[in-house]
């Protein structure tokens, strides 16, 4: 899934470098604000997919001394200043300029600009159409595989690179078509307002996606808990062990997009030796790390657990189960829960 997620991002790079450098050269030409926008527009993508590929690369190396629990967070930090470039360098650009048309003196756009512009954009919005299909198959796929509906599937995935890419590319396809309508607008009414004004939402569009990338990865970054599918499958694995008698919480956190660190208080009967102990934790983690292969690292601490604990500790697992089952796709014909990452949750085999 790597090298499909590395190609699906080499891919958008080569369009929005291409278009980008068709829409700067038509823009300084025709003087279309709606072309410089796109321009800008095309020069953030290119930067956060170069962001985004440096990200699949630091995130591979393996845990050291300095980092334990490896460098899965990189893709987080990465996609974090891609979201930032799209908003600097994409949106503040684009309104900066439509405004700045609105405002500012305009020479005269001649039917020669017009073909220029109408061709740049036809060729831009067969490039960039090519990326986003490229990275829909890829997020079709995957979610056909988890049995999860699309927008399910990628608004809780834990791997913002290729929803980067598809969200980028999406916006890069509805921003040429709305510099494709200002043109036409220009172009029949003779003022140039209608360019300017398509400057403008494309880059109220890309700030909003901008922000919507933003929080999603910041939430990831600052360490968000796993699909809650992950914490039942691992309470259930604990609750089944005959040596446990309470388990007071189970907390998760996202270390990369496919790893997840869990933590859980248990107590364990009293008449258990501490081998017996560590014969319940290894089983248990065992069993957890089958059902679920995202979960890397796993700590059980022996707690003693009150009355008062335990009952909001069974209220906690039954709003997570009730979460949990609000991701099932209806359409499943055996329907079980799936991790973040969309894999299904191994049902328990028989001992």
């Amino acid at each position: 899934m790597a090298d499909e997620t590395r190609g699906t991002v080499l891919v958008a790079l080569l369009a929005n470098v291409g278009v980008g450098v068709a829409k700067g050269v038509g823009g300084a030409v025709t003087g279309s604000s709606a072309l410089l926008a796109e321009a800008a527009h095309s020069v953030a993508d290119t930067l956060n997919e170069t962001f985004l590929l440096l990200s699949l690369k630091r995130a591979d190396r393996p845990a050291d001394r300095t980092h334990p629990f490896g460098y899965g967070k990189e893709r987080f930090f990465w996609s974090l200043l891609a979201a930032v470039g799209i908003f600097v360098s994409g949106a503040v650009f684009s309104v900066v300029e439509g405004v700045r048309a609105l405002t500012g003196e305009t020479e005269e756009t001649t039917t020669a600009h017009f073909v220029v512009i109408y061709a740049i954009l036809g060729v831009s919005i067969l490039l960039e159409g090519g990326s986003l299909l490229k990275a829909l198959r890829q997020v079709v796929r995957e979610a056909t595989s988890a049995h999860r509906r699309l927008l399910t599937y990628v608004l809780r995935s834990p791997d913002p690179t290729v929803k980067t890419v598809a969200s980028e590319d999406s916006i890069a396809v509805l921003g040429v078509l709305v510099a494709l309508a200002g043109t036409v607008a220009h172009q029949v009414t003779g003022s140039n307002v209608w360019d300017a004004l398509s400057s403008i939402v494309i880059g109220a569009l890309l700030g909003v996606v901008a922000v919507l990338l933003g929080r999603d990865t910041k939430e990831l970054l600052i360490g968000e808990a796993a699909d809650p599918a992950v914490r039942v499958a691992a309470v259930d694995v604990l609750a089944a062990e005959p040596g446990v008698v309470r388990v007071q919480e189970v907390l998760t956190m996202q270390l990369g997009p496919s790893n997840v660190l869990l933590a859980g208080r248990v107590q364990f009967a009293d008449d258990l030796t501490a081998r017996e102990i560590e014969d319940v934790c290894t089983r248990a983690e065992e069993e957890m790390r089958r059902r679920v292969p995202v979960l890397t690292q796993v700590f059980l601490d022996p707690s003693t657990v009150s009355a008062s604990a335990d009952a909001a500790a069974r209220q906690r697992l039954a709003d997570t189960r009730a979460e949990a089952a609000g991701l099932l796709d209806p359409g499943d014909g055996a329907p079980q829960p799936r991790t973040r990452t969309g894999r299904r949750v191994q049902s328990r085999s028989p001992r």
